[in-house]
């Protein structure tokens, strides 16, 4: 004799086995599925059609919201769909259900990999699950039927009520399982059951089974010569570049991103290929003059004046001060930015004999001070590294600026300078 099913069990899944959805809102310009197994249903309904101006009326019936509470069991979709008529016809959806053998190769299916499951409970169908037991309608398995006088195969109330149908599968791909035999809650409880089955039994196996092979510790710890180890990779030719950064409120200045991921590639693209860093004895101030020296612009641009503005707060300075020194590093890099801001006394030699040189090739009388020989609006400072550097000012103004190409001998600096 059969068992018979609890009471309690057989109304719970008598229940997991009709769901009904209110009806749906109508749908302007998007398409009535986006999922695979929802596009595969509104294929299945449009290879069957046999006209398709009615598939087109019922596109629009669909669009419009003229379809009703849809109400779906195993085998069968049905709900009143409104037409020119004040009376709604009753429309179905008739399709094949699954055997026992079907639904065991399924969810025996699922059970063995837990992405499969992962992706059933995350409401999406793996397309490996979807052929191992013809989930997906295919042309012809569609049965529709209406109580309007239309014998069109199907009629537009039919076909749309297997649009808005799509649009449910696409939410829930549990609707499918239902209409092919099987509630929500129902296959969930038996792919928990197999799953905690198929555990024990691999718990049951591991404890029973052959041993798993071990290294002793003393062996695995033991000293050895390991293998060489691979070749590096070979750097690239050149640093890479940064991505574009947006400009977005309240999100930091993209030139600022720009120019720091520029600086950082180009630093490590030179300590990667000669193992030095040539920024690493670099103080704040400047580093700070060095970035702002490799921008373009000269801080004219809105941008540049921000990076300037930026930079000297940073550095206590002024944006004058920022671009005097920015002059300088353009005019000879760090030893120039030490001859703009660190006046020392050269011992005698090449100074002494500069100004001698300067009165020789016919130019005016220049007075000395420290490593300086100025005029009222032209000026030469020597420096550490024993070049003579160009400065130009206003008359009688005392504001230096660099200008010109350092040269070792004091002519060339100044006729560079002059522009001769």
């Amino acid at each position: 004799m059969t068992p018979r099913t609890p009471a309690r069990f057989a109304d719970s899944r008598h229940e997991d086995r009709r769901r009904t959805f209110p009806a749906l809102q109508p749908l302007e310009g998007e398409d009535f599925a986006s999922s695979w197994w929802g596009n595969a249903w509104v294929e299945a309904l449009e290879d069957t059609a046999l006209d398709r101006a009615r598939l087109t009326r019922g596109r629009a019936y669909a669009r419009r919201g003229h379809v009703d509470a849809i109400t779906v069991t195993p085998g069968r979709v049905m709900a009143y769909v409104h037409g020119t008529r004040p009376r709604p016809y009753r429309t179905e959806i008739r399709l094949r259900t699954l055997t026992d053998g079907d639904w065991d190769d399924f969810l025996a299916t699922a059970a063995a990999r837990p992405d499969h499951i992962a992706a059933l409970l995350d409401k999406d169908v793996p397309h490996a699950l979807a052929s191992v037991a013809d989930l997906l309608p295919t042309p012809g398995d569609l049965i529709p039927d209406c109580s309007c006088p239309d014998d069109g195969y199907p009629c537009k109330h039919a076909a749309a009520l297997c649009y808005q149908t799509a649009r449910l599968l696409d939410e829930d791909p549990f609707v499918l399982f239902l209409m092919r035999g099987r509630g929500e809650r129902e296959i969930l409880a038996d792919l928990s059951h197999r799953n905690a089955t198929r555990s024990a039994a691999e718990r049951t196996g591991a404890a029973s089974g052959t041993p798993v092979p071990t290294v002793p510790a003393s062996e695995a710890l033991a000293a050895r010569p390991l293998p060489p180890l691979p070749p590096p990779f070979a750097p690239p030719a050149h640093p890479g570049r940064p991505p574009a950064y947006p400009q977005t409120p309240g999100a930091p200045d993209p030139l600022a991103l720009d120019l720091l991921a520029t600086e950082a590639a180009a630093r490590a693209h030179t300590l990667l290929t000669t193992g030095t860093d040539p920024l690493a004895q670099l103080t704040q101030w400047q580093d700070a003059v060095r970035l702002a020296a490799a921008h373009p612009g000269s801080g004219l641009t809105a941008s540049t004046r921000a990076l300037y503005r930026d930079l000297a707060v940073a550095t206590a300075h002024t944006p004058t001060d920022l671009a005097r020194a920015v002059a300088a590093w353009r005019q000879g890099g760090q030893a120039a930015l030490a001859v703009l801001e660190e006046p020392w006394d050269p011992p005698a030699g090449p100074f002494d004999r500069a100004r001698p040189a300067l009165i020789a090739a016919d130019f005016p009388h220049f007075r000395p001070w420290r490593n300086h020989l100025s005029t009222r609006s032209l000026q030469l400072r020597f420096g550490r590294d024993g070049l003579w550097y160009g400065y130009e000012s206003d008359p009688d103004r005392q504001d230096w600026w660099p200008r010109g190409t350092p040269d070792a001998d004091p002519v060339g600096a100044l006729t560079a300078l002059l522009g001769r």
